[in-house]
């Protein structure tokens, strides 16, 4: 019995690494179909190989979090890429994103591209914005100048990390990872997009070497919205209501309706973005209002 991780999976096969480097090509057992459990990019697991393509997965260690798109697990860092403008900014995505790699346990770095298309008005304004996000995440600002230097920067400042590239269409993800990994030569545009619509149900899904860290070499485009979040759990997802909850009157504090609340006197005070109480304020709602799923 060896251990090792799964570092690409590719139509019932997957490719996993030792931690002395060794790889071997194995197959799932059959049992892993009855518990309805699939092997996953990311996943630790135990397997027997006889030969180094002729191996057999025969556990799967306990995940930390999975993502459904690229189907992966063991995730560290999610860089999550905002395009300020074409496609516009929106606050309301960038924050449902955050909440959810909040509750995945998965710690995002934000990398604002297109800041070479923005009139100096609207620099100003991204540039008040992401100061605000800087008090809580790494953030990054790139455009056509500097994209390449910026992506050496936010690889330089991890550290063995497991990470994938994600954000809205449009916004930039395939540019980043080109310039993350160059080998990659990932199709960019919207063009090239329509044309590859539906290939990514085949694709394989690796996790490449670069530099200390693991790298999706697929952009992830998880659903964002807040499935399995609890409206309790809702306000622990933002880490500047987190700063100030304490100075709440009750504990367990929505900061709702509540008197004495010290997260509303804090956005009143314009010591947290009235966007992010207003997303925050939607997302509740939503959650409230979700219809339960039956069995």
């Amino acid at each position: 019995m060896v251990k090792g991780q799964i570092r690409q999976s590719l139509s019932g096969y997957y490719d996993v690494v030792t931690a002395t480097g060794e790889e071997y090509r194995t197959r799932a057992r059959g049992n892993f179909r009855k518990k309805k459990q699939t092997p996953l990019v990311g996943d630790q697991v135990e397997f027997k190989a006889e030969k180094s393509d002729e191996g057999y997965i025969l556990e799967i260690y306990p995940r930390k979090n999975e993502l459904i798109r690229p189907p992966m697990a063991n995730l560290d860092t999610a860089i999550v890429v905002t395009a300020c403008v074409q496609p516009d900014f929106s606050s309301n995505l960038l924050d449902r994103q955050l909440a959810m790699l909040e509750a995945k346990q998965i710690a995002p770095v934000l990398y604002f591209s297109k800041v070479d298309l923005l009139t100096e008005e609207q620099l100003k304004k991204i540039q008040a914005l992401t100061a605000y996000y800087h008090k809580y995440y790494p953030v990054y600002l790139g455009g056509k100048q500097n994209e390449q230097s910026v992506a050496k920067k936010i690889l330089s400042d991890l550290d063995h990390q497991v990470i994938v590239v994600m954000g809205q269409t449009g916004a930039g993800k395939s540019t980043l990872l080109n310039h993350l990994d160059p080998s990659l030569q990932l199709e960019t545009g919207e063009i090239s997009k329509a044309l590859s619509r539906g290939r990514h149900t085949t694709r394989k899904v690796s996790l490449l070497p670069i530099g200390d860290n693991l790298l999706a070499d697929t952009p992830g485009f998880s659903s964002f919205e807040l499935r399995e979040i609890t409206k309790e759990e809702l306000p622990l997802l933002f880490p500047d209501f987190v700063a100030f909850q304490a100075g709440c009157r009750f504990r367990g504090c929505l900061h709702l309706n509540e008197p004495g609340c010290a997260v509303k006197e804090a956005v009143a005070a314009g010591e947290i973005l009235t966007s992010r109480y207003e997303n925050y304020r939607q997302f509740h709602t939503a959650i409230v209002e979700r219809k339960p799923k039956y069995r």
